[in-house]
């Protein structure tokens, strides 16, 4: 009964050491986790992982443990402080940017210059129908996409 407790306990142990394992990059590859890579620093610190779990700490302390020791750059997910925020927001900015110019050009789109002007001139706006019928004959026909390549 006492191997098959500790076998239990022997699995949790694993599980979240590869867990753990998985969230932190290898100092000396940079592009894999600890659990994929074969270096060195990468086996020791899967060691001192499965060390800290045997002594009883949470996933939450090994992390900020091996953040204090090796910087937030081990981490794959790093806090979100002052300091990392323009990392965290970055894909919130590019897509407010992207949605802004998209937004811009469909107000183009239905902004006609020489609409406005007739506007002016005649003092009363158009009616849809008129706007709609000055729209058709004031754009002109779609040139088809050609890739960059291409000779016209």
């Amino acid at each position: 009964m006492a191997t098959e407790d500790e076998a239990k306990k022997a699995q949790i142990v694993e599980a979240r050491a590869r867990n753990i394992s998985h969230n932190v990059r290898c100092t000396e590859c940079g592009s894999q986790s600890i659990e994929d890579s074969n270096a060195d620093v990468a086996v020791l610190l899967r060691k001192l992982i499965r060390d800290e779990i045997r002594s009883g700490k949470s996933d939450k302390e090994i992390y900020q443990k091996l953040g204090e020791d090796f910087g937030e750059t081990v981490l794959y997910a790093p806090k979100f402080d002052f300091q990392t925020a323009a990392l965290w927001l970055s894909p919130v900015i590019v897509a407010g940017a992207a949605a802004g110019v998209w937004a811009y050009q469909r107000h183009r789109q239905r902004t006609n210059v020489h609409i406005m002007a007739l506007n002016l001139v005649r003092g009363v706006p158009l009616t849809p129908k008129e706007k709609e019928t000055m729209l058709d004959l004031l754009t002109p026909p779609r040139q088809p996409r050609r890739w960059p390549w291409e000779r016209r």
